[in-house]
Parts: structure tokens; C-alpha cells; sequence
């Protein structure tokens, strides 16, 4: 009797590029855009705007076929590019193979930003894991540090340079994500408030207040408004029915966030797109949204989660 193995292969294809300077960098993107052209393949393309530019030049007439995103724009918060970009432009073509490139790291992302972003890079593996997408994810080996590339090996399964394509013998996303959960540093001179139930009046009063007299304006202390209400409004439901706010100015932003004791077990919280239809909180992926950078550190003894403003 012969016993016969099924392999099942993941249909989900994460490769990092590595590469330095613009034609290598062509060299590993427009082969990538016009294979999945020919093959009647959506494509995308999510990336800072000059590589923007240097694709449209090269890829002439057929530029007109993708859909171009300044990274630097709708990827500015890390977290918002799953549920925001990604997945906003895979799940408009649920039949087939879908192509993206996104470029989520650049020189010039700061320390503060960098954790979000490469945690980003490890749970774009469990977002899509089963769907029958590829994400190219390009990394300039000439202006970014050697760690962030250490980490994209851990991040990506595939690697590709002008070498060609190669599996990742240090791929281990889940590491990273456990990594980067870290405790978020304390803040200097933050205004603080604790609340409980009935409070959330409180809560918008005292961030808006705050936040207007630091120069944030307009739509933008609107959005802080709203995220301070659902952050506390999840605290309350989930975090043990009251939680602590804060709010400062770091860097020309505005800072805020709220700890409570509650501890968020699933990683892709806020960063899966909600059916309006469907019944439930939303208030971690409207934070997400709406925010310059968030970052969150969870545990069993609570969760803290910071949301950044530029002024």
C-alpha cells in the first residue's frame, strides 16, 4: 500500500527586494508590474514618490494600467497600510492573483516610527496568509540601516536581489511581532487623566483642550476627538472599565494615549477592514485610520496604545 503526502503551498507570496540605486531598483519592480499585466493581473503600487516617478517613466503607456499610491501619504502610519491600502485594493479583485508593491520603510522613517513599520512588514503574513496575492516589498540596501535589512529577512520569506530569488533561511515574523511589543517609553510633562464610567465627555474636553492649545486645528482636532472617545469608549467595554489618558507635545506632534488593564490577544486588532453592516467596536481601526503613527505595547498586566498628530 502506498501512502501518498499532500503538501499544501500558500498561495500568499511576500518576497523583500533588496536593491541600490535607481536601475537595480527597476530592474526588480517594472519585470514584476508587466508580468502581472500580461497575465490580466491587478496591480498596485504603494511607494515614496520620487520611486513613484521613476516608475512611471519607465513603465510609459502601460503606467496608466496601475494603481500608483504615495506611501509616504496613505502609508504614513504603519498601521493603517493593511486595512488601508493592501487589503483596500485586494479585496476590490477577489478572483485571481492580485500584485502589489508596497515600500513601507524608506531612508528618513524615524526610530519612533521605525517598530510599527517592520512590525507591519511581520503581520502582513498573517493578513493575507491563504489568499492568492504577491507583495513586493523593495529595500534600499545603500540608505537604510543593516538591521532594518536583518529584520526584512526575518519579515520575508523570499528574498530577491540582483542575484535572483532565494528563501529566507532567518524568516520568522512571529519573533518580531513578540520583539517589538515593547513597553513604550514614558513621556516628559504629559498631562494626565484618569477616568471610569460616564467620563468620556471628560476624556474629549480635556484632549481637545490640550491638543488646541498645542496647534492642532480644524479636521484634523476633530479626528484626535474621535479616537480619544473610542480608545476610552474601549476601555471602558474591554479594559476593565476605566483607563488613564494622556496627552503631550514630541517632535512637532501631538501625543496622546490611554492605558487601561485590559490585553488585546489578537494581533491583526484595528487592522482588518469592518463591514459597516457588522455590529461591534471599531474604534482601534478608525484610530489606525485616522492616526500619524500608533503605537501599542499589550500585556496581561494592560495595554497602552499612543497615537501621534503632526501639527
Amino acid at each position: 500500500m502506498t501512502t501518498t503526502t499532500t503538501t499544501t503551498v500558500d498561495p500568499f507570496v511576500h518576497p523583500a527586494l533588496f536593491y541600490r540605486g535607481a536601475r537595480q531598483y527597476l530592474d526588480g519592480t517594472v519585470p514584476f508590474i508587466r508580468e502581472g499585466l500580461a497575465a490580466g493581473e491587478p496591480v498596485a503600487v504603494a511607494v515614496p514618490p520620487q520611486n513613484v516617478e521613476l516608475l512611471r517613466a519607465e513603465l510609459g503607456e502601460a503606467a496608466s494600467e496601475v494603481r500608483f499610491l504615495d506611501m509616504t501619504q496613505a502609508g504614513r502610519n504603519p498601521g493603517r497600510i493593511i486595512p488601508g491600502v493592501l487589503r483596500a485594493f485586494a479585496d476590490l479583485h477577489p478572483a485571481g492573483r492580485v500584485r502589489i508593491i508596497g515600500e513601507p520603510i524608506w531612508a528618513g522613517r524615524s526610530v519612533t516610527e521605525y517598530p510599527a513599520c517592520v512590525q507591519h512588514e511581520a503581520l502582513i503574513n498573517l493578513a493575507f496568509s491563504g489568499r492568492a496575492v504577491t507583495i513586493l516589498c523593495p529595500y534600499d540596501l545603500d540608505g537604510l540601516d543593516p538591521s532594518v535589512i536583518e529584520e526584512a529577512e526575518m519579515t520575508h520569506p523570499i528574498l530577491q536581489d540582483g542575484s535572483g530569488l532565494r528563501t529566507s533561511p532567518a524568516y520568522a515574523p512571529e519573533r518580531i511581532i513578540q520583539d517589538y511589543n515593547r513597553p513604550l517609553p514614558d513621556p516628559p510633562d504629559a498631562a494626565s487623566l484618569g477616568f471610569a464610567g460616564g467620563d468620556l465627555g471628560r476624556v474629549r474636553d480635556f484632549v481637545v483642550g490640550h491638543a488646541a492649545r498645542m496647534g492642532l486645528s480644524g479636521e484634523r482636532l476633530e479626528d484626535l476627538r474621535l479616537i480619544a472617545s473610542e480608545l476610552a469608549a474601549n476601555s471602558l467595554d474591554y479594559g476593565g472599565g476605566s483607563g488613564t489618558v494622556r496627552i503631550w507635545g514630541e517632535n512637532g506632534q501631538v501625543a496622546m494615549d490611554v492605558t487601561d488593564a485590559g490585553h488585546i490577544l489578537d494581533p491583526l486588532a484595528g487592522r482588518r477592514p469592518v463591514d459597516p453592516r457588522q455590529r461591534g467596536s471599531r474604534g482601534l481601526l478608525v484610530t489606525n485610520l485616522l492616526s500619524d503613527l500608533v503605537r501599542i505595547h499589550t500585556s496581561q498586566d494592560g495595554t497602552t496604545i499612543r497615537v501621534y498628530f503632526s501639527i
